[in-house]
């Protein structure tokens, strides 16, 4: 029988942290050997934290301590500057990092991907553990070639920090490299209330929504002669980022380096 994936989750006691604590917890080929969490919860079963059975390791703040605990792979749902220096740290120590976390601009990126390679450590970055968000933004990807009048609207729950989200930025990325070019307003725009058309990713217009009630949501609305195209992918629960999330822990090690965006695991 093949070795269980050891695994340490960072933000264990966060809404992402527990769902993926409930699902690891399952899996025949893992197991759970760290967890790193807030303040509050230190020294809690990370399983009971999860609302699950007991799994046997508490939670600690000691990110040193989450590593040193044997993990082959570190599951990180941190904010930007927590996951790049969870990362940073988990490649020094030969660990691969898998991080669902969002806010890391490119240079940051770059940085981590430098790093894999010399340590010759592979890691995954995805802005979407969701596989219908995943194929959303690929499918807004072919579209754009034909319809290269779009806008993105983002919406998610009042607790995420960062605007707008890192899947509305990747798929306006996608977009960008998909169309030839980002089209001509036909008019001269004047906004009476300062940003009431959105912000600008790779020359597309994005909207973020925050509110309570809302999980993770995006919708691309692209608009030609006569017609509109709108893909849109819903994330009812947390639950829907773990497929995605088991296939990265999966895979993770045996890359050469680090990949940015969940379809390069993928045969898209």
């Amino acid at each position: 029988m093949a070795e269980k994936i050891k695994v340490a989750i960072a933000g264990a006691a966060g809404r992402m942290g527990r769902a993926s604590v409930r699902t690891i917890a399952k899996q025949d080929d893992m197991i759970i050997v760290a967890a790193l969490g807030r303040a509050n919860q230190v020294g809690r079963d990370a399983g009971e934290v999860a609302g699950a059975a007991p799994i046997n390791v508490k939670i600690t703040e000691s990110l040193d301590q989450a590593l040193a605990a044997g993990a082959n792979v570190l599951v990180d749902f941190a904010p930007g500057a927590a996951a790049i220096a969870h990362a940073r740290a988990a490649l020094t120590s030969g660990v691969s990092p898998v991080i669902g976390g969002t806010g890391m601009n490119s240079q940051e990126i770059n940085e981590l991907t430098g790093l894999s390679e010399a340590r010759r450590v592979g890691g995954v970055i995805a802005p979407n553990f969701a596989i219908g968000a995943v194929l959303m933004m690929e499918f807004s990807r072919q579209a754009a070639k034909y319809f290269p009048h779009v806008e993105i609207i983002e919406l998610h729950h009042d607790r995420k920090r960062d605007a707008p989200s890192g899947t509305a930025v990747k798929t306006a990325s996608l977009i960008a490299a998909g169309r030839a070019e980002a089209p001509a307003s036909p008019v001269r725009e004047d906004e009476t209330i300062a940003g009431v058309r959105g912000g600008r990713a790779d020359g597309v217009r994005v909207h973020s929504v925050r509110l309570p009630g809302l999980v993770a949501h995006q919708e691309v609305i692209f608009g030609g002669s006569g017609q509109t195209l709108t893909i849109r992918h819903d994330s009812i629960s947390e639950e829907s980022f773990m497929p995605g999330l088991l296939l990265a822990v999966r895979k993770v090690r045996s890359l050469p380096g680090l990949v940015y965006g969940l379809e390069k695991l993928l045969e898209l």
